[in-house]
C-alpha cells in the first residue's frame, strides 16, 4: 500500500483547495446553523437517564462518513494517476578476473584477523559494486587454478571467495601462474575492457610461467593488470612451519613483497600497482580500481500513467451511500 501511494501523482492538484470547504461546513453545522430540531421539555430527566443505546453512541458516524466521502470526491477531482516507471539499461560491461594468493603467508596477522580474511571481505564488497560486469576468480600458491569462471552471478563468486582457505594448494608463490591462468580466461572475451586484479603478499618462487612472460601475454590480449601487494612494512606474525596435523606454527618473520616486479607488470599492461598495509588502505585500493574501471551505461527512462480517480470516486459514492443508509434508516432520529 505504501509503495502504491508513493507512485501516485496528481494531474489537477489545484482542486485540493476545495478541502478547506470541509472545516467550513463543520463550522457552519455546529456553530452557525439555526437549530431546527424540536425541543421537548422535561420536568425530571431521571426516567430517561439510563437510556444509552448503541444508536446514540454511533450517532456521530454518518457525519464522519459524509465528510470522508466529500474528501474522496475532492481527491478524485484532483485526478490521481499511478506513475509506472520503466528503465531500459544498455550497459557495456567489463570482464574482471580476480587472481588471489593463497600461500601460507596470507595467514599473517598484521591484518585483523589475517591478510586472507580481510582480502576476501574487501573483494566481496568490490564484487557487489560491479552490477553489470562479469567477474571470475583464480587462486594460486605454488600452483594455480580457476576457482570460478567469468559469470554475472555475483552470488556464486562471493560464495567462492568466502570459501577460500590456505593449504589446499602446494605452498609457494607462483605469481606468473596466477596471472597466466587469469589471462587465459580473458583472452577470448569480447568485452570492451578486460581486467585482472592480482593480489599477493610475497615474492615469486614457484611455477613454470615467469611473471613477466605472463604480463607480455596479458599485453598481447589487451588485458589490463592491477597488482596489489598486501602486507605491512617490517615484521609480521606469520606461519613459519606446519605440523603433521595440518596446523600452522606462527612466528615473527619479515614481510617480503617484490614491489618492483608487481609495478613492472602493471606498467607493462596499462594498469597500476598498489600497496595495502591495512584493511582501510586495501578498501581504498579497490574503491579506486572501481572508479577507474567504470562500466558505460545508457539508461532510458519511460513513464506511463494510469488514471486512478475512479477508485476514489467509487469510494466517495460508497461512503455517501453508507451515510444515507445510516442517517435515514439504521440511526434515524425521530423528531
Amino acid at each position: 500500500m505504501l509503495s502504491y501511494l508513493q507512485n501516485i501523482e496528481f494531474s489537477n492538484p489545484g482542486f485540493f483547495a476545495l478541502l478547506v470547504l470541509i472545516p467550513a461546513l463543520l463550522f457552519w453545522e455546529y456553530w452557525k446553523k439555526p437549530q431546527r430540531e424540536p425541543i421537548m421539555g422535561y420536568s425530571d430527566l431521571k426516567a430517561i437517564s439510563h437510556i444509552d443505546s448503541w444508536r446514540s453512541r454511533l450517532s456521530f458516524l454518518p457525519r464522519i462518513l459524509r465528510y470522508l466521502g466529500l474528501a474522496m470526491m475532492v481527491i478524485a477531482l484532483a485526478r490521481p494517476q499511478l506513475s509506472l516507471t520503466e528503465e531500459e539499461v544498455n550497459a557495456e560491461g567489463i570482464d574482471i578476473m580476480m587472481s588471489m594468493d593463497l600461500s601460507s603467508s596470507m595467514l599473517a596477522q598484521d591484518f585483523v584477523p589475517d591478510r586472507l580474511s580481510v582480502s576476501k571481505e574487501v573483494a566481496q564488497e568490490f564484487v557487489d559494486g560491479r552490477i553489470h560486469d562479469r567477474v571470475g576468480l583464480v587462486v594460486f600458491a605454488g600452483e594455480s587454478y580457476t576457482q570460478c569462471p567469468l559469470t554475472t552471478d555475483h552470488t556464486i563468486v562471493k560464495s567462492f571467495l568466502a570459501d577460500l582457505q590456505v593449504g589446499r594448494l602446494q605452498d609457494g608463490t607462483a605469481i606468473g601462474m596466477g596471472l597466466a591462468s587469469a589471462v587465459n580466461r580473458l583472452k577470448d572475451s569480447e568485452a570492451k575492457s578486460k581486467v585482472v586484479i592480482l593480489l599477493t603478499d610475497g615474492v615469486n618462487n614457484a611455477g613454470y610461467v615467469k611473471p613477466l612472460t605472463a604480463a607480455e601475454i596479458a599485453k598481447e590480449f589487451n588485458v589490463k593488470v592491477y597488482t596489489i601487494g598486501v602486507g605491512s612494512m617490517g615484521i609480521a606474525r606469520s606461519p613459519v612451519n606446519r605440523r603433521s596435523d595440518g596446523r600452522y606454527v606462527f612466528g615473527n618473520s619479515r614481510v617480503e613483497i617484490d614491489e618492483a616486479l608487481l609495478r613492472e607488470i602493471s606498467d607493462m599492461t596499462g594498469g597500476k600497482y598498489y600497496r595495502a598495509i591495512d584493511q582501510e588502505s586495501l578498501e581504498n585500493i579497490y574503491r579506486e580500481i572501481d572508479t577507474l574501471e567504470k562500466t558505460e551505461m545508457e539508461i532510458n527512462v519511460f513513464k506511463r500513467y494510469k488514471d486512478e480517480f475512479r477508485t476514489f470516486l467509487v469510494l466517495a459514492l460508497v461512503l455517501l451511500l453508507l451515510e444515507f443508509i445510516l442517517s435515514k434508516m439504521i440511526l434515524r432520529s425521530i423528531p
